[in-house]
This record gives structure tokens, C-alpha cells and sequence, in this order.
């Protein structure tokens, strides 16, 4: 068994708000419900929170980790009850100690002489990318906390395509260093994407947000649109179109190992600030003969 400090001192189960026998579905249910709401990125995020809710997560979301925890909690109290505080006000803690085996040696060796292996603990950092490289994928380099021989440490990380903001990935045995020869911590990448001009994102699904003319969207039209990989589509307009109607074009979205996401395109109905004076005098001549209005339906409440 490989034993963190930090299992002592935190309940990750009361962080995720979660019984200690809550399902793994359940577990991962609440730690997206939290993360999403203490995401720094959000509205009334709290980077602090969302970090103590992703280092929870990390143990209770892996079935080994967790059973390790569950048994480090069960039988921790057990072995500190004798010590941790007696009846003089003498308080031992675990800094007193240079590592935890001298505390719990014969507990979690199970007998065996020698330091107990210590996991190290996991770290987070993260990265910025463009647009075009979260969509397209991209190998980069991320730095890391910590020096050796004061230069600052880098990993290689490799970006899968498709990635969105909030998004972590995980590379094994690249965070903190074990203690007495246990296994390194991981590196948790969380990643942040920036804004493009033209397109919008939801999901896999690409956004575009394209203007027409009050002709075109009353009389029907077919307009040519940009799409991500630089070629254009066409896109017909039924007549009688509503600025703000949306269309689905198939198979032109974001690409993931899983499926490929479709361009979302809504259009808007641009009305010109200057007329020329044709534009005008047609624009004159149909207020005249439309004898409907759109606010037939709107009437005061007596």
C-alpha cells in the first residue's frame, strides 16, 4: 500500500459531498457537478475549490486508490490514538515526522521491515492553446513545478484532438517524485482554449454566425459559407426564414477519436443603416401593400 499524508487530513468523501459508500457512477456525477461550478473559468468559480474537488476526485475516481484510502482511514485513527494527543497537551503531527514510516511502519508494511513506499503526490498545470490547435491536436511541452539544478522541468505532452476548455489529461508517473521507492505522482494538464474570430463551439459542435439580407430570408436564397477546414458549403434558405433560425450542416464540425460533430450555422437578418434611393422607393412601395403585422398578436391586457 502507498500512503499520502494528505489521506489523513482530508475526507474527500464530505470535499465531493458524497457517502464513503457512494457509487463510482455517483462519485463521478458530483465531482462534474463541482468541478463545472468551481471551474476558474466560470461565473463565481473558486480555483482553490475546484483544485481540492480534482485532488478528491483523483483518489475516490480510481477503484486501487480508493480502496487504499478507505483502508488508511479505517485503520489510521487507530494507530494515532495512543499518541496523537496526550493527556499532558503534547500534539504530535505529521511534520513532526521526516517521512510517515517511523508513524505507521508496522501498520501498513504488514510486517515487513524498511520505510513504507510513498506515492507521490499529483500536480496540475495548465495550458493554453488556440483554437485550431485544441480542434486539430498538437504535440507541445508544459513546464512543471519544481528544479532540478535550477533549470525549470518539462514534460511532452501530447494534445488529442478535440480538446475544449476544462478538459484534463493525465500523465502517469509525471508529477510529484515517490518517497522510498514508491511510484511518482501524475501530472494533471488542464486545458484552456482560446476564442476564434469566426467559430463558435458547443460539444463537438462548431457555431457560425452568418448575416443575410431581408430579400434572402423572405424570398428563399442560397448563400455561400466558410467552413473550419477553409472550403465553403452552400446553404440553402427556405423562403420565409426568421433572423435567428439555425441550420445543420452534417459531418463539418469537431473531429474525435469518438465521432465528428456538425457546423451549427444561424442566420441573422441585417437591416442596412443608409438606403440608396431604389432600395428605398421598393422598400416604400412594399410598406404599402403589406397588410399584415407582426404585432397582431401582442394586445393590451384590459
Amino acid at each position: 500500500m502507498t500512503v499520502q499524508r494528505e489521506w489523513f487530513e482530508k475526507d474527500y468523501y464530505a470535499v465531493l459531498g458524497v457517502s464513503s459508500n457512494a457509487s463510482a457512477k455517483e462519485i463521478t456525477k458530483a465531482y462534474r457537478k463541482l468541478a463545472r461550478s468551481h471551474h476558474p473559468d466560470a461565473k463565481g468559480g473558486n480555483e482553490d475549490r475546484f483544485k481540492e474537488v480534482s485532488a478528491a476526485y483523483d483518489v475516490l475516481g480510481d477503484e486501487t486508490k480508493r480502496e487504499e484510502y478507505d483502508e488508511a482511514r479505517r485503520l489510521g485513527p487507530s494507530a494515532m490514538g495512543g499518541f496523537a494527543s496526550g493527556s499532558d497537551g503534547f500534539n504530535v503531527h505529521f511534520e513532526d515526522f521526516d517521512d510517515l514510516s517511523g508513524m505507521f511502519g508496522n501498520l501498513f508494511g504488514r510486517g515487513q521491515r524498511g520505510p513504507v513506499p510513498i506515492r507521490g503526490v499529483d500536480q496540475e498545470t495548465r495550458i493554453h492553446l488556440g483554437f485550431r490547435d485544441a480542434i486539430d491536436g498538437i504535440t507541445t511541452n508544459v513546464m512543471l513545478s519544481g528544479s532540478t539544478n535550477g533549470d525549470r522541468r518539462q514534460a511532452k505532452v501530447r494534445i488529442p484532438a478535440g480538446v475544449d476548455t476544462g478538459q484534463r489529461i493525465r500523465l502517469a508517473g509525471k508529477g510529484g517524485a515517490g518517497r522510498n521507492g514508491g511510484p511518482n505522482g501524475d501530472l494533471y494538464v488542464v486545458v484552456e482554449v482560446a476564442p476564434d474570430p469566426m467559430f463558435g463551439r458547443k460539444g463537438q459542435h462548431l457555431t457560425l454566425l452568418i448575416p443575410v439580407t431581408f430579400p434572402e430570408a423572405a424570398l428563399g436564397s442560397e448563400i455561400k459559407i466558410p467552413t473550419y477546414d477553409h472550403s465553403t458549403v452552400t446553404l440553402k434558405i427556405p423562403e420565409g426564414t426568421k433572423s435567428g433560425t439555425t441550420f445543420r450542416v452534417k459531418g463539418r464540425g469537431v473531429q474525435t477519436a469518438k465521432a465528428k460533430g456538425d457546423l451549427l450555422v444561424t442566420v441573422e437578418i441585417v437591416v442596412p443603416k443608409e438606403l440608396a434611393p431604389k432600395e428605398r422607393a421598393a422598400i416604400e412601395a412594399l410598406r404599402e401593400v403589406t397588410d399584415w403585422s407582426p404585432r397582431d398578436d401582442v394586445k393590451e391586457e384590459s
